[in-house]
């Protein structure tokens, strides 16, 4: 009697069918291997394709402007949610931030200085700028002076002291402009920053302090765009090569908008005094930039210090703030007095 015949239909022995699906399925997982490993190339090829056509992008964007643009804007949401927030909820927070950042601004200065044979003393500015903040909060406009003063005092008499020391000595002319150095570091950056905390140590005004900020943001930030995208004329080649005729006019639009809403929806001051606040910020912020320009010109730096990765220094950063700030609280006393 003869054995079962195991054979399929076609004639093919069970082992060969199971070899050619075997088969198959290698062919197949291959081909699914190959198509996988294209599309990844193709992803690799297109996301190295967008790196480079953004390192470009930010490479014209760097040589045109001067700096890193992410990082800028990376570093400039910090520190705005940073105001933002101690402003809105707990001003004696501002005060202790704003306090940090005086001592970083006359550190750096005085470092800046330094660079260019200016012997000004560090801790001694650090500590006036510190205590000028702390009093300007805490006492107001008195003690704003008062500890201004005395803190100039401190710097020029530890300068003088430091002056005995054989190392530390110079001719009379070279000591009075280091003396000079310092104070001016007083005199521009403690006290045109100290009119923030001024204004926020005031109930009824401290919301000014943020309408400024916004202001200021919304001025340089129109600057910047227009002069970016239309740029030709320059408004101060000598002092600021960079700054544009249609960067100063993109600047005043963009003011007078924030200004504008700021007025209306923040400070509740007319439409009138919102047009005068917003060309007053935009004129202030240039003139800032502009004396922070001819100050790196004069100490030949490009930057006060490379601190902040993006923006430079911190000066680099609040060169429109300060006289901003000052010109703020007078005109906060102005609308408030004509009411």
């Amino acid at each position: 009697m003869s054995e079962p015949d195991d054979r399929a239909p076609d004639g093919r022995a069970p082992d060969d069918r199971a070899s050619q699906r075997s088969s198959r399925r290698a062919r197949q997982r291959a081909d699914f291997d190959a198509t996988v490993a294209d599309i990844e190339a193709q992803v690799r090829a297109t996301n190295a394709k967008i790196e480079a056509q953004v390192r470009a992008t930010n490479a014209i964007i760097e040589e045109r402007t001067g700096r890193n643009l992410v990082a800028a804007v990376a570093i400039g949401i910090v520190f705005g949610a940073a105001f933002i927030a101690s402003l809105i909820f707990l001003t004696w927070i501002f005060m202790i931030f704003a306090a940090v950042i005086m001592v970083f601004l006359a550190l750096e200065l005085t470092a800046a200085f330094r660079t260019s044979g200016r012997n000004v003393p560090r801790i001694a500015s650090a500590i006036s700028a510190a205590a000028v903040i702390v009093a300007t909060f805490y006492w107001h406009s008195r003690g704003q002076w008062l500890i201004l003063l005395a803190g100039m005092g401190l710097v020029t008499i530890w300068r003088l002291i430091e002056a005995t020391i054989p190392s530390r000595r110079k001719p009379a002319g070279e000591l009075g402009i280091d003396i000079l150095a310092g104070l001016f570091i007083q005199a521009y950056a403690i006290f045109l920053g100290s009119f923030t905390v001024l204004l926020a140590s005031n109930q009824s005004s401290h919301l000014w302090v943020l309408g400024v900020l916004i202001v200021v943001v919304s001025t340089d930030t129109g600057a910047y765009a227009t002069g970016l995208l239309l740029g030709k004329h320059k408004m101060a080649p000598r002092i600021s090569p960079k700054k544009t005729w249609e960067g100063f006019g993109g600047s005043i639009v963009a003011a007078q908008i924030a200004s504008f809403l700021v007025g209306w929806l923040l400070l509740h001051i007319s439409v009138l005094d919102g047009v005068i606040f917003g060309i007053a910020i935009a004129l202030t912020a240039t003139v800032g930039d502009l004396v922070e320009s001819l100050i790196k010109r004069d100490l030949g730096i490009k930057d006060i210090s490379n601190w902040l990765p993006g923006h430079g220094g911190f000066l680099d950063r609040l060169d429109s703030v300060l006289p901003s700030a000052a010109v703020t609280y007078a005109l906060f006393l102005i609308f408030h007095g004509a009411r």
